[in-house]
């Protein structure tokens, strides 16, 4: 009988200060220390005789192509496996820096620093991972008070978390968790010049117990997802008490029994979808569409419905940049399912909105599904047809339209039902 193994390891990855943050084109001036630290995180599930899958978690607006493939070639050294085995996966925070990935959309200039990702990419290559066997459970839990549809706050929103605990076979103690929940960490605002995790680092540290648990993180389907009707503020306390919030559900959860899955190495499917890039308006329809989202801006922005109207503007000066820059005609998004027993977690380099992320688990044949977005890569948003048809901020600066934005969910059900 095969034994289920784990190897697990939580890195603090934070860079010096000195170098430009990603995540707000508002944002003006370089880090100037730490809030908190950023962290990559490994997950990794095997038995002896597969080599099952690597989850690399990072603390990271987005992992971009080439990054994608610095970090599965580091990790695959460091567990001695294929780079096609290891998923980087970025948290999407918006106080990491932009020099690990560079420039991820027309929207906000960037360039990639060696200073920065090299460091990033040794220190996963160097990392100790020594197997242990494991027995893996399952539970979900709802959360309220995190996050919420960011346009309307009854819109859809996913405020489940899913759950994946990880405990020693030999004594019965949790070894790792690998959480999964949908929404943008986005606590700190363009003014913040520290670096750091956002909510998701606080109910890692939260569940760590004090490093003895080694937690993963994975962001949803928060596409149209944030805290911008729950947040109370914008600094480390407002962080502290979302991320409190979130871990102390996962803690509830924890304390009940769990759905048991099986001594088995996960599975890991994937794909290649080759999308046409949408057409963009004519000059004269981009310059109305800002004239328009210019004249909707009064300023006030703690105020959610002018938080909307300067974003929306954003999306509108963003539509204009997307234009000037000779996008390609298509690009070629990798997609990825892992299944591990009653579990399918769908991997896709975008950020899919809510609905999409419904669309999904109900078209899979798995009795569990969890979407993940920000991993292998990164391809802007994915709207639904009312943000297209109103002109939000994520439906001005996506590269899709909606057709192309069903080949892809197609694509991803096809991969789950394979």
């Amino acid at each position: 009988m095969s034994e289920l193994l784990l190897a697990a390891a939580s890195l603090d990855v934070t860079p010096p200060p000195g170098h430009n943050l990603d995540g707000y084109s508002a944002r003006e001036g370089v880090a100037t220390g730490t809030a908190d630290p950023l962290r990559a995180t490994l997950i990794w599930l095997s038995t002896e005789d597969s080599p099952g899958v690597l989850w690399l978690s990072l603390d990271a607006v987005a992992a971009g192509t080439a990054l994608t493939a610095e970090l599965a070639a580091a990790a695959g050294a460091a567990a001695s496996i294929p780079p096609e085995c290891v998923l980087v996966c970025a948290s999407h925070t918006h106080s990491a820096p932009s020099g690990w990935t560079g420039q991820i959309h027309p929207v906000i200039p960037a360039l990639r620093e060696p200073a920065v990702y090299e460091p990033l990419a040794a220190a996963i290559a160097a990392t100790p991972l020594d197997r242990h066997p494991v027995r893996a459970t399952w539970r979900s839990i709802e959360v309220i008070g995190v996050g919420t549809n960011r346009h309307r706050r009854n819109g859809p929103h996913d405020n489940t978390a899913g759950v994946l605990t990880l405990n020693s076979v030999a004594d019965g103690t949790l070894s790792a968790v690998l959480l999964d929940f949908a929404c943008h960490p986005t606590t700190y605002g363009p003014e913040n010049l520290l670096y750091s995790a956002d909510w998701p680092g606080a109910a890692r540290d939260a569940l760590a117990a004090d490093g003895q648990v080694v937690v993963g993180f994975l962001q949803g389907a928060a596409g149209d997802v944030s805290p911008r009707f729950t947040r109370q503020g914008r600094g480390a306390p407002e962080v502290s008490r979302l991320g409190g919030l979130l871990a102390a559900r996962v803690a509830e959860a924890l304390a009940e029994p769990g759905l048991d899955l099986p001594s088995a190495a996960p599975t890991i499917h994937r794909a290649t979808v080759s999308l046409k890039v949408r057409d963009l308006p004519t000059p004269a329809d981009l310059a109305a569409v800002v004239n328009t989202a210019e004249a909707g801006l009064r300023g006030g922005l703690d105020d959610p419905t002018q938080r909307i109207a300067q974003t929306r503007l954003d999306g509108a000066r963003g539509q204009a940049l997307m234009a000037a820059a000779q996008l390609p005609a298509a690009l070629d998004l990798p997609i990825s399912v892992v299944k591990l027993g009653d579990v399918a977690w769908v991997h896709l380099p975008v950020e899919l909105f809510a609905s999409h992320g419904c669309y999904l688990q109900a078209d899979s044949p798995h009795p569990i599904t969890r979407v993940i977005g920000y991993t292998d890569g990164y391809f802007g948003y994915l709207v639904d047809p009312d943000a297209a048809h109103h002109g939000t901020y994520e439906a001005l600066i996506t590269y899709f339209d909606q057709p192309t934005t069903q080949q892809l969910l197609t694509s991803a059900t096809e991969l789950l039902s394979s």
